[in-house]
């Protein structure tokens, strides 16, 4: 596949108003979603779910869209360059109304969170929702009856939960001293 190309964005703003940031990790279909609606509703904070951001992309019909749903339709890590924009993006247009930021669904892997931090900002917290497999399975299936996502299906899932393992170890190890663990 191609490179998805992005423009750059000057993310100065968001550097200089050193609002707190919260990563919220866990497989999918472990409840970050659900824990970020809380800690919103509790602390105010601005919920930005990466795969809601890359969703409404795919939704738009436009080429980086389709790209970006053959990526996701294999169970594949979208681009760090593609995610990091968009995220960035969407934290530029909400600064001034944020009291901090809960960044749901990102990083993925150890290099997305390296490039978040020197691109972005520092992550303060990360929060890990430490979920069994066999109950984010159980989760997802049961929402992808009613929820029209093509990802909600057994084979998809089985490779998401692969990647996420594959992937988020290294992050939790690297960043140690921040991640709090959370049983769902």
């Amino acid at each position: 596949m191609a490179e998805i190309k992005m423009p750059e964005l000057d993310t100065t703003v968001l550097k200089e108003a050193k609002l707190p940031i919260i990563w919220v990790l866990g497989g999918p279909g472990s409840g970050k979603g659900t824990l970020c609606n809380q800690i919103v509703a509790t602390y105010g904070f601005t919920h930005i779910s990466t795969g809601d951001l890359l969703r409404a992309d795919v939704q738009s019909g436009s080429d980086r869209g389709k790209a970006l749903n053959a990526i996701m339709t294999k169970g594949e890590l979208v681009p760090t360059n593609v995610v990091l924009h968009l995220l960035a993006e969407k934290m530029i247009s909400l600064v001034s109304s944020s009291k901090g930021f809960l960044i749901d669904g990102y990083p993925r892997e150890l290099e997305q969170g390296k490039q978040f931090e020197e691109t972005i900002s520092p992550c303060d917290i990360i929060l890990y929702l430490d979920a069994n497999d066999d109950v984010m399975i159980a989760r997802l299936l049961k929402r992808g009856q009613t929820s029209g996502r093509a990802d909600d299906n057994e084979e998809t899932i089985k490779k998401r939960l692969n990647t996420f393992h594959t992937h988020n170890d290294p992050i939790v190890q690297n960043y140690e001293s921040k991640t709090k663990k959370v049983s769902p």
